[in-house]
């Protein structure tokens, strides 16, 4: 089937944008990974809203991408932190990905503002494109996008 014949209702891209592509959740998430888990502390260092954050949180959390944690701190009500799930932690390729179009393209002379370094030896963490058969790919020219299992054609009237 080709390409504009596919219905695209159920494309992976299109399912992950209708997540990953609200305004902030990008953001949110680097703050999660950074270490910051308490409403307050990321609210702070975007200087997003309260009720933003806060729909974009439970947005998180309802995908499956963020999970709650009650904590207390002495004195103070119960209060949830975010941490990523399973499925979150796998979006790290993403924003490692992203990160580096940035840093190749919009990074100021100085260089960015942030390093990905590998803990075991220092050097650079880069990322790269493999089939299961463990060849490396260079770029969009070694693959071929075919239609999948749950292709269907586009209706049409």
């Amino acid at each position: 089937m080709h390409w504009q014949d596919q219905d695209t209702s159920n494309c992976s891209i299109g399912r992950t944008w209708d997540i990953m592509g609200k305004p902030w959740v990008l953001l949110i998430l680097r703050e999660v990974f950074r270490g910051l888990h308490r409403f307050d502390d990321i609210r702070r260092h975007l200087g997003i809203s309260e009720p933003v954050l806060s729909r974009r949180l439970h947005g998180l959390v309802e995908e499956g991408v963020l999970e709650r944690r009650p904590y207390r701190t002495p004195g103070n009500r119960t209060r949830d932190e975010y941490h990523l799930t399973e499925a979150g932690l796998e979006l790290f390729p993403l924003l490692v990905a992203l990160k580096a179009w940035g840093d190749r393209h919009l990074a100021g002379p100085e260089g960015p503002a942030t390093v990905h370094e590998h803990q075991g030896c220092g050097r650079p963490v880069v990322l790269e494109l493999r089939c299961t058969a463990d060849h490396r790919l260079e770029g969009v020219g070694g693959v071929e996008a075919r239609s999948g299992p749950a292709a269907r054609a586009l209706a049409r009237e």
